[in-house]
């Protein structure tokens, strides 16, 4: 089968497509035929060498398609079965990728191949951090960074579900559209205005009790000066560099502020978990609540390119591959 292979960190150049062995689904494992890929920007990190991992390797944490393998021991899929996956391991740049069943999901008929792959990883997120994260309730405001991009979208959607108002931050005029179209309430310009002031001047000066920020080093500042008293800054990616360290007493000197940096895997760390959050995320989509915004489309082969613009932040919503 074809898959992406790196034997160096670097650009997008190290991304080489080369053909390896179909692997064989082992007890406990599942092998699936991929119709899409998803794309996330925290391969952006492991291919650069910012997130080390054992080199050579393969990167990518979703996809979704078609069971055509178990392996012993496995009850809780059948050869064709519709599946996916979002939690590793690395190599979904790939053809077909084995994955653990009971880290695998099934995916509903309502649910497209390309929906699914361009949703899993970042509508299970948006699901842990808008239900379970840090408690919220109706009629609260909450900040939202890169609101336009492909979680941004989704995280923005889920939150209008539960009767929350979006303040949502973006790049420029035309991705304020796209965060507007989606339920935004409120749109800051981040680049051309204080959005730490703004936030203050939207709420009565109260500032805001959670903030959702995967943009890391340049909003880091401002998500902590957007809080209200005992508000919580939830950091969950760093696509602008990794924040300065924190001196932990300053959280007191600006209203008993909580940080928290949480992944995925630690809220789908059971199967029953997984389960939970994929069911949820699904049934929004099926119900039409949440749309997914599909911004790029690429054959694997054109991998590098894809990383380049998701670099260049010049698509909107979620990217991704397909075989």
């Amino acid at each position: 089968m074809k898959a992406v292979r790196i034997e160096k960190t670097g650009g997008p150049e190290v991304l080489v497509l080369v053909e390896v062995p179909t692997p064989t689904p082992g007890p406990g494992e599942i092998r699936i035929r991929h119709e899409a890929i998803g794309l996330n920007f925290i391969e952006t990190y492991q291919r650069s060498g910012l997130y080390p991992m054992p080199l050579p390797t393969g990167l990518g944490q979703e996809a979704a398609g078609v069971v055509e393998a178990v392996g012993e021991g496995v009850t809780r899929f059948s050869v064709g079965d519709r599946a996916g996956y979002c939690t590793g391991p690395a190599g979904a740049y790939a053809e077909a990728s084995v994955v653990k069943a009971d880290r695998a999901v099934h995916i509903p008929d309502a649910i497209s191949s390309k929906v699914a792959a361009a949703s899993m990883l970042r509508g299970m997120t948006a699901e842990y951090l808008i239900r379970r994260a840090w408690p919220v309730k109706s009629g609260d405001t909450v900040l939202i960074h890169a609101a336009a991009g492909g979680l941004g979208i989704i995280l923005t959607q889920w939150a209008k579900t539960l009767g929350l108002k979006v303040i949502a931050t973006v790049g420029s005029e035309a991705k304020a559209k796209v965060a507007g179209d989606f339920g935004a309430d409120e749109v800051i310009l981040y680049e051309q205005e204080d959005v730490a002031a703004r936030v203050r001047e939207i709420t009565g000066g109260l500032g805001v009790p959670v903030v959702y920020d995967g943009v890391g080093k340049t909003t880091f500042e401002g998500s902590l000066a957007s809080l209200s008293r005992r508000g919580c800054l939830i950091s969950f990616g760093n696509a602008s560099g990794a924040a300065e360290p924190l001196q932990i007493g300053r959280l007191s000197r600006m209203g008993s502020l909580y940080v928290t940096r949480p992944t995925l895997n630690d809220y789908v760390a059971s199967t029953e978990e997984l389960d939970d959050s994929a069911d949820a995320l699904f049934g929004l989509i099926a119900a039409g609540k949440i749309k997914v915004e599909i911004g790029s489309e690429r054959p694997l082969a054109q991998v590098c390119q894809a990383h380049e613009d998701m670099e260049a932040r010049s698509t909107v919503g979620a990217n991704i591959l397909i075989p």
